[in-house]
């Protein structure tokens, strides 16, 4: 009987933590996935190029980047990933600068010292100013071409299924956060629990413009089958970059510049 007891007692122990992390993850699970940086003080002085900092307004002010290097030039609008500062990415905005392009990167709500807490309605608000904010530039949707990265790979699929654009180049994208939970938590009822799902292989389906995807096979973050999957599911016009030994972050380097200003190029 005292091992009954015992026995019973471990299971109801058990059972009372995996509840109390159920509630955790319901209510911290934003704090889980978004992670805007401490210090948001911006550092321009490693860009090769100068930028205009502008204020665009959503909910809030999002402090934001614009690179006009030629009227006649189509303009990439870049959404960036679950964390860090505008300045994390100088290393792609140089890279991106020497293309026939401009850009636009856009901090959201919450990000880079904009006030706002991250969510993914949040996130896709901010998108669609951030595109009425070229328009407003006098830049049509058709000369717009949309950069996801990680996280920003699903806001920018958001948008794309929404308007017309030029194109949208997707790096690391994944299928779902849905799919992506269950990799991390597997043993928790994420479909119950999760608030931001970000279904962007349900949305891909519906984009007819031509789309780039970018993944790296050893990604250790998103799995590289999810990129895959997102590339097979997408409509034709299609191209990809796939690289063996690319981790999350993927490698800036020539071939990938190369791949990205070859599908630039070969938009209308």
């Amino acid at each position: 009987m005292k091992i009954g007891n015992i026995a019973l007692n471990s299971i109801f122990i058990l059972l009372l933590l995996y509840i109390f992390l159920v509630i955790f993850l319901f209510f911290y699970q934003r704090k889980l996935l978004y992670h805007p940086s401490e210090n948001n003080y911006l550092d321009e002085t490693s860009l090769n190029h100068k930028v205009e900092k502008v204020y665009i307004q959503s909910d809030n002010k999002l402090i934001s980047w614009y690179f006009k290097k030629n009227p006649k030039f189509k303009t990439l609008l870049f959404f960036h990933g679950n964390a860090g500062r505008l300045d994390n990415r100088v290393y792609k905005l140089n890279e991106l600068s020497k293309l026939d392009i401009n850009y636009l990167i856009v901090a959201y709500r919450g990000f880079s010292g904009n006030h706002g807490n991250p969510t993914e309605l949040g996130f896709y608000k901010d998108a669609e100013f951030a595109k009425t904010w070229l328009n407003n530039q006098g830049i049509k949707d058709t000369n717009i071409i949309l950069y996801g990265e990680s996280l920003g790979t699903a806001v920018a699929v958001d948008l794309a299924k929404k308007f017309e654009f030029s194109g949208i180049i997707l790096e690391s994208p994944f299928t779902s956060m849905e799919n992506l939970a269950k990799k991390y938590y597997p043993i928790f009822p994420v479909k119950i629990i999760l608030k931001d799902k970000y279904k962007t292989l349900d949305k891909i389906k519906k984009i007819n413009v031509p789309i780039l995807t970018m993944h790296g096979e050893e990604d250790t973050i998103v799995p590289f089958s999810m990129g895959v999957e997102i590339y097979e599911s997408a409509n034709n016009p299609k191209s990809k970059y796939f690289v063996k030994y690319d981790d999350h972050m993927m490698n800036f380097d020539q071939n990938l510049v190369n791949a990205i200003e070859k599908f630039i190029k070969n938009l209308k």
